[in-house]
């Protein structure tokens, strides 16, 4: 919206001409995003305290956290709030990215918002069932897996139609440009070509299984959130520099068009991320819930499928993905030895991992910066795929 004013106005005031810099306006997305959230928040947390949507906590996880009983939940919606107004503010409007990203994150928070509204209505831990969460996921993943497989490998979106109906009348059978291969890092030209049907299979799965990855890790203060404003900020770079023909072109990545328009989201949610840590640092006096872990989770995900990094997404969320495969595998292994013995056994103290740590005697607030710290570790990491090829 500001860039569509200043252009309008910039003859006449040529100071105005900076908001056509991407970058400017990311500074300006994070800040506002982040003066949106410190600002706004103590309202939020009074209005939802007022509410009486207070967390529900599980009764066989650690005895610590009974206390925490009663907290404002649902808390992402602040995160939500001050993205989709910074994001509105700074970004080019006209940018088909943008808007996927959008609707992917407020159509996986409104899933998130409805099942942490039966948690707090109904007094429930579980919320809405797997099933019928997992349906609405789906249809929002593949919603954007179908769109994002021709948009990522056309320049603009008439260009989109034209490829998707070419898709059509060739029986379903074209292939992709080598934009849309998956990319394997550290390598300068080793790719896989998906095909349409490859492509869209793999970003569904990115982008539920980040979703539900960010879930499960947020199960301590402060620990889903700083891992996600990392990451995020370190897809803002590559979005940054996949939408350069130049950067691209040096650095060996491929040059998706309006990509980098993306960078200004995602200092939007590095900005609305920050403003919630402040009132999410441990001892916690709001939570985010579903409604915030699911957008964020679904947003990194749609973001690293458009500027083609979805192993890198993989390395640099390890605590995601880490905190994941510890609940799969301790369902699984309880699973097979109950059916083996009669009796089920674990793997771990307790699923997440989080929650494995606390058991053996960490404090929380240790726990919470360790993966911080693995974190940073990681995105740098990730970072340095760029130029290590």
């Amino acid at each position: 919206m500001l860039l569509w004013l200043a252009q309008y106005f910039q003859d006449e005031l040529g100071p105005l001409r900076v908001f056509n810099f991407i970058t400017f306006r990311a500074v300006f997305a994070t800040l506002t995003a982040l003066v949106i959230g410190l600002v706004t928040g103590p309202a939020v947390i009074r209005m939802l305290t007022r509410l009486k949507v207070g967390q529900a906590v599980r009764t066989d996880g650690p005895q610590t956290h009974l206390v925490k009983s009663g907290t404002p939940t649902m808390g992402g919606v602040l995160i939500l709030v001050s993205i989709g107004i910074s994001t509105l503010l700074w970004t080019d409007l006209s940018n088909r990215f943008i808007w996927v990203v959008l609707i992917v994150t407020l159509g996986f928070g409104a899933i998130g918002w409805v099942d942490d509204y039966r948690k707090v209505v109904y007094k429930d831990p579980k919320g809405m069932a797997s099933r019928e969460k997992y349906m609405w996921q789906s249809i929002i993943g593949l919603f954007a897996a179908i769109y994002l497989a021709f948009s990522v490998s056309a320049p603009s979106n008439s260009q989109f139609l034209d490829l998707f109906v070419a898709w059509v009348q060739s029986g379903f059978s074209m292939d992709l440009p080598p934009k849309a291969d998956l990319i394997v890092p550290f390598f300068k030209t080793i790719s896989y070509p998906l095909g349409v049907w490859g492509f869209i299979a793999l970003t569904y799965f990115v982008i539920v299984g980040t979703s539900n990855a960010v879930n499960l890790t947020d199960g301590l203060d402060g620990l889903a959130i700083m891992p996600t404003v990392m990451v995020g900020t370190a897809l803002g770079l590559f979005a940054y520099l996949t939408g350069s023909a130049n950067y691209s072109k040096y650095l060996f990545i491929p040059h998706i068009p309006g990509a980098g328009e993306l960078i200004i989201f995602c200092g939007a949610m590095a900005g609305a991320g920050l403003a919630f840590l402040w009132f999410n640092a441990h001892p916690a006096q709001v939570f985010m819930g579903d409604v915030g872990a699911l957008a964020l989770g679904g947003a990194l995900g749609t973001i690293a499928v458009i500027v083609r990094q979805e192993v890198v997404l993989f390395i640099m969320g390890g605590i995601f993905v880490v905190e994941t495969l510890s609940v799969m595998l301790q369902v699984a292994y309880f699973k097979y030895t109950k059916m083996r013995t009669g009796i089920g056994k674990r793997v771990l103290l307790m699923a997440p991992l989080h929650h494995h740590f606390e058991q053996k005697g960490w404090k929380e607030t240790q726990v919470v910066v360790r993966f911080w710290i693995i974190t940073m570790m990681l995105v740098l990491f990730g970072l340095s795929t760029l130029k290590l090829r």
